[in-house]
């Protein structure tokens, strides 16, 4: 283990341990009812406040417990999340039962939760639909877990998928559902072209930047996939920080030419602390996720105690 990893996993336990403590003192007994649970979180993360990133800015990828929520469904999914401190949740197609958009909302809002964002369809065929079910759910942001077509399979396939962001992302503005982001994975870095007119090399991601509108259009970027892709995502957040409106924070073991593998934010190989030095004043809300995360909260609770009490 590297040692950066293991000063930053020892200091994320000890955090956790004296959350635990403190929740242990003021609880009544072993077995609490659930209004003490929420007040002891809600006591530990006030420990945390003015430190980390806001509570009203953190949000957490459903699809991090698509399979926790076929075991528990959608309500009591929810309702765990809130219970941890969360004030919003990024859904994905998936996370919404058999909700519609108004009823989906609703339910969130039973648990004083918000969408401002979500993974949906970026078709442009359907799109008013999307649109119509966005503004249900009061969205803020309309995008995807990737990027519009044709995708990024050529130079000129990427330089088309920029002109649809832009009709999309206009669209969605007049629909007042906010602009369109795209969401990267490695291969949005790893992509590269030459620029036909100045013989300049980029990557598919950056040739998506510089040709769309930021009048309609940010993205999300995901750190952990970026990072695995070899960016330096401090110097990506200082270059083009005024594009990049939401982060997906997911931390893990960065495998060098090996794919990633995620885990809980805060106790993997992502150096946090510039990063969201970086980001702060552009991005508006930082959606904590890991892939497949096990069926409990651990991934949820401790994601967003360290989010909440990390100094930057």
């Amino acid at each position: 283990m590297k040692r950066k990893t293991m000063i930053r996993r020892l200091a994320a336990g000890a955090a956790t341990a004296a959350l635990l403590a403190t929740g242990a003192a003021t609880a009544t007994s072993a077995t609490a009812a659930p209004s003490d649970k929420a007040s002891d979180k809600a006591s530990s993360a006030a420990q945390c406040a003015g430190r980390g990133v806001p509570a009203s800015k953190i949000s957490i990828q459903l699809y991090s417990y698509w399979g926790w929520q076929n075991q528990i469904g959608v309500e009591s999914l929810l309702e765990e999340v809130a219970d941890i401190g969360y004030k919003n949740v990024e859904p994905f197609g998936a996370s919404y039962g058999s909700y519609s958009a108004s009823e989906y909302r609703d339910l969130l809002k039973s648990y004083k939760l918000k969408s401002p964002t979500a993974h949906g369809s970026t078709d442009e065929a359907t799109f008013d639909q999307t649109l119509a079910d966005a503004k249900d759910r009061g969205q803020k942001y309309v995008g995807s877990g990737g990027f519009a077509a044709p995708g990024i399979g050529s130079y000129e396939d990427v330089l088309a998928t920029a002109e649809t962001m832009n009709r999309l992302g206009e669209r969605s503005v007049e629909n007042g559902t906010g602009k369109l982001f795209g969401h990267n994975h490695q291969s949005e870095f790893t992509t590269t072209y030459t620029d036909p007119t100045t013989g300049e090399t980029k990557s598919a991601w950056e040739i998506l930047v510089e040709n769309t509108d930021p009048r309609y259009v940010t993205f999300q970027l995901d750190v952990f996939w970026a990072a695995d892709a070899g960016v330096d995502v401090v110097e990506l957040l200082e270059a083009h920080g005024d594009r990049i409106e939401l982060l997906h924070i997911k931390d893990g073991d960065l495998n060098g030419d090996a794919r990633g593998i995620p885990g809980n934010v805060g106790q993997g190989d992502i150096e946090w602390e510039p990063i969201l030095q970086a980001a702060h004043g552009s991005v508006k809300y930082y959606v904590v996720e890991r892939d497949g995360a096990p069926a409990n909260a651990d991934f949820a609770q401790e994601s967003f105690d360290f989010l909440s009490c990390v100094t930057y």
